[in-house]
């Protein structure tokens, strides 16, 4: 892995499609991108940007986690977009579904956020986690997903406090309906084939730009919560 660059260092997880993918090519204009994802061909493709490096690595595989910070010299970003949804209600949702949507929404943000620590304080860097709509009000159907975002908004909260003396700025980006493979995909699973509402769904790209808003914060200052809504906003969620 090169990690040797002129460019400030920003890893982005879940860089592979939607939202963590343009969030990677957004920030690849003026830093060095580690973009985190599984899909080895993705990782194929992102490779060939300019001022990217793609990183096939499992979250959920700490030791993974430390060997792939261990080999950084400094982080000025950390952009935390992995997640996974499925729709589960609390009479339908079993142990195995609450801990594997918690590991990859909450758990491995944490970990790595930890192992980062030293380097983004080096920096004064930033953490950004990608959180949601569900992470501020929870609908019928959406237990365990919109559970495990009320829990990384409690995690955001605490980080900020707890980093501040260490100049390490904190922030939680939270969009709405956003069309992205995930998106769609739960869709399918609740049988909804419509055509998406281009009013109705924000753009990836809509979400990278607010990222790009709180990356590029002037120096006295940090953006700490960031709403991004459709302009057809239905206000569900």
């Amino acid at each position: 892995m090169t990690t040797a660059s002129s460019r400030p260092v920003a890893i982005v997880t879940g860089a592979t499609s939607g939202i963590g993918l343009a969030i990677a090519r957004d920030l690849a204009t003026d830093h060095q991108v580690y973009a985190i994802g599984r899909s080895a061909e993705a990782l194929a493709e992102l490779q060939q940007i300019q001022h990217i490096e793609a990183v096939e690595l499992d979250l959920l595989d700490n030791q993974a986690l430390k060997n792939f910070t261990d080999r950084l010299s400094s982080v000025a970003v950390l952009v935390h977009s992995a997640a996974i949804s499925e729709r589960l209600s609390v009479e339908q949702a079993t142990p195995e579904q609450w801990q594997k949507q918690f590991s990859i929404n909450l758990f491995a943000p944490a970990e790595l956020t930890r192992l980062a620590l030293p380097l983004l304080r080096k920096e004064q860097g930033q953490v950004v986690f990608i959180n949601s709509g569900s992470g501020t009000l929870a609908l019928a159907g959406h237990a365990v997903y919109s559970a495990s975002k009320f829990a990384l908004n409690a995690l955001a909260h605490a980080l900020r406090t707890e980093e501040s003396e260490n100049g390490v700025r904190v922030a939680t980006v939270s969009p709405g309906p956003t069309d992205t493979p995930m998106n769609r995909k739960s869709r399918e699973r609740a049988g909804d084939f419509a055509a998406i509402d281009p009013l109705a769904y924000s753009t990836p790209e809509s979400v990278a730009a607010a990222v790009r808003l709180v990356v590029d914060v002037s120096e006295d200052t940090q953006i700490a919560d960031v709403v991004v809504r459709p302009r057809r906003d239905s206000a569900k969620r």
